[in-house]
């Protein structure tokens, strides 16, 4: 697991300077503050990055609590991760994005072995993720900008939405269950989408989206999302 774990903290030191290049010279648009479907950019939208990631965690709570400790070798949509090593980068990301949310530096050079550290590890998760949730949801979390290298603060809760989103699947998919966000979900994929398409490109030059997967024309937009990814909505471990 050594070099695993190696490759685990070098993705996610890059988890943040991808996104924070990408946008690097967008940052005049970071002031737009509102709360919605928009990616930070002034768009005129209807849900906060808050209220999004609830939705998210709606969903992502009953995949982690099935989780099974039987289940931490097997492989997942992303060919770098295990579920085990999968599950503490999602810790990282969650507890890193809180600080985020309050404006304060944010530290991915290490991803600590928090599943390792005791068998209550899917309630610790659960406990961060709903920190998470509550400190996209304090008033002005989305306002101005944030990170190293001054992102907008709505873009920025829009990466902790995608990774609580996606990598969730990718668990959902390496353990053998169903992950749908459905109609009620659909403000998620739509906020998910433009960001995602602003990201891309920068994602791609740094190997963290892989290539686009082709679907089948008129795909749900949640498939095409994760295809945007550079994930096989289909995939099967």
């Amino acid at each position: 697991m050594d070099t695993k774990s190696a490759k685990t903290n070098e993705h996610a030191n890059e988890h943040e300077h991808e996104h924070e290049h990408e946008h690097e010279h967008e940052h005049e648009h970071a002031n737009g503050t509102g709360t919605g479907t928009g990616t930070g950019t002034g768009h005129e939208v209807d849900y906060g990055i808050g209220e999004l990631l609830g939705m998210a965690r709606e969903r992502a709570v009953p995949v982690v609590r099935a989780l099974p400790d039987e289940a931490l070798a097997a492989p997942t949509p992303c060919a770098e991760y295990d579920v085990k090593t999968l599950v503490n980068h999602l810790f990282q990301v969650v507890v890193q994005f809180q600080r985020l949310a309050a404006k304060e530096a944010s530290d991915f050079t290490e991803t600590p072995d928090r599943v390792g550290a005791g068998a209550d590890w899917r309630e610790r998760l659960v406990e961060e993720i709903d920190k998470l949730v509550a400190a996209w949801s304090v008033p002005g979390a989305e306002d101005g900008v944030t990170g190293a290298m001054s992102m907008p603060a709505r873009l920025v809760g829009s990466m902790a939405l995608l990774d609580l989103t996606v990598h969730v699947w990718d668990l959902a998919r390496a353990t053998g269950r169903e992950y749908r966000l459905g109609e009620a979900a659909a403000p998620v994929v739509e906020q998910l989408a433009g960001a995602v398409e602003e990201l891309a490109p920068t994602a791609r030059r740094m190997g963290v989206f892989g290539d686009p997967v082709p679907v089948a024309e008129g795909a749900p937009g949640f498939e095409r999302l994760l295809a945007r990814t550079g994930r096989d909505p289909h995939w099967k471990g």
